[in-house]
């Protein structure tokens, strides 16, 4: 498949000049055909001729494989998880925290990455920020910041610039000062390619809702078989668990313990489905076509309008306009998409490969009356 056969199957892209990935993927019809296949079988069928939990079971049981296939990780390494920031409340809820722990992030974090950890400083826990420049990360401050930090979290690519912070670098130091290190990945997926063992990690949030192309409720986290005995979840139900009328409770092996109860397994069908359509593409060829319209995107943004870098990291290119959120709404009367962020205040265009020169170009066109 190519990825203009791809884009042909995307019904919202016959209607706009879309580019929001970074915010919302839209699906293509067999994506949501197969949940929707899924769901006949489910409520139809399971019901009367099988049974609805084992089908459940191996529905979540095909998508948890297929993650972990395309992330370089073990099954046993993988829970499936509503979203992002679902997997990254797990991780917070599942250590057992101290007045005076220290937390680390950046100062660019998108709130999944920032809130869970404001939470915790009502239980005496320091939140250290690290300042950030252009998408930048000061590595010196960095390394001073998790020198007795219990934990660090940043972003792969930040969702304000697009930049690719150094990840198995920052995961080093880290792991250096006896930090666990949970990434923030829900940006990488769909776009380049992923490898949770070149990174190091001990954990990883990422969900399937942008560039996958997935739908919302697809996310999944990654834990490192070799700490997820370290980790002991709050939220718990008959899928967390080896036997759920055992008393006392032994918690599953690996990270299915961060998966509670019921939940419909429809979303991660498709994850699956989406998943299996973007390597039909071939995630290096979508990472090319990527960079070759973000760069044509970049290049015609004036250098002194231009926020991400003028040789783009990603998709995502941050372009900085006098009123932000009037741009938005200018450019969708006209049918194209896009976003603004709170910081930078600015706009965000998400290149997808799905894009077209024409489509860019058009982008670039409208844009031009901001300066």
């Amino acid at each position: 498949m190519t990825p203009l056969e791809l884009r042909a199957d995307v019904p919202a892209l016959q209607e706009a000049d879309y580019f929001n990935y970074g915010a919302h993927g839209p699906s293509p019809r067999y994506v949501v055909e197969a949940a929707g296949s899924f769901l006949e079988e489910f409520e139809y069928d399971a019901p009367a001729r099988t049974n609805p939990y084992m089908t459940a079971a191996e529905a979540v049981d095909d998508a948890r494989e297929a993650v972990a296939t395309f992330v370089g990780a073990a099954p046993t390494e993988i829970a499936l998880t509503e979203s992002t920031t679902a997997g990254i409340n797990a991780i917070a809820n599942a250590i057992d925290w101290e007045p005076g722990d220290v937390v680390v992030r950046t100062d660019l974090e998108h709130p999944a990455g920032i809130l869970p950890w404001d939470r915790l400083k009502r239980e005496g826990v320091e939140v250290r920020v690290v300042p950030t420049a252009e998408g930048r990360i000061d590595r010196e401050a960095y390394a001073e910041a998790v020198a007795d930090a219990r934990l660090a979290c940043f972003s792969a690519i930040t969702w304000t610039h697009g930049t690719r912070l150094p990840v198995a670098e920052l995961v080093d130091v880290a792991h250096e000062a006896g930090a666990f290190a949970l990434v923030d990945a829900v940006q990488t997926p769909g776009q380049t390619p992923m490898d949770v063992a070149d990174w190091g990690a001990d954990a990883v949030a990422a969900a399937g809702h942008k560039w996958l192309l997935g739908l919302w409720g697809g996310g999944f986290l990654y834990v490192d078989d070799d700490v997820v005995d370290q980790l002991h979840p709050r939220s718990l139900g008959y899928r967390s668990v080896e036997t759920p009328t055992a008393d006392p409770y032994d918690l599953a092996a690996g990270a299915r313990r961060f998966e509670v109860g019921t939940a419909n397994p429809a979303p991660h069908v498709a994850l699956r489905e989406a998943i299996e359509t973007l390597e039909s593409v071939g995630i290096d060829r979508i990472e090319d076509r990527i960079d070759e319209l973000a760069g044509r995107l970049a290049d015609g943004v004036p250098p002194d309008r231009l926020l991400s870098p003028a040789e783009p990291e990603s998709g995502l290119v941050t372009v900085d306009v006098d009123d932000p959120e009037a741009t938005v709404e200018r450019l969708a009367d006209e049918g194209i998409r896009l976003r603004d962020l709170p910081h930078p205040e600015a706009v965000r265009a998400s290149v997808h490969a799905v894009n077209t020169e024409r489509e860019v170009d058009r982008l670039l066109e409208a844009l031009s009356a901001e300066w």
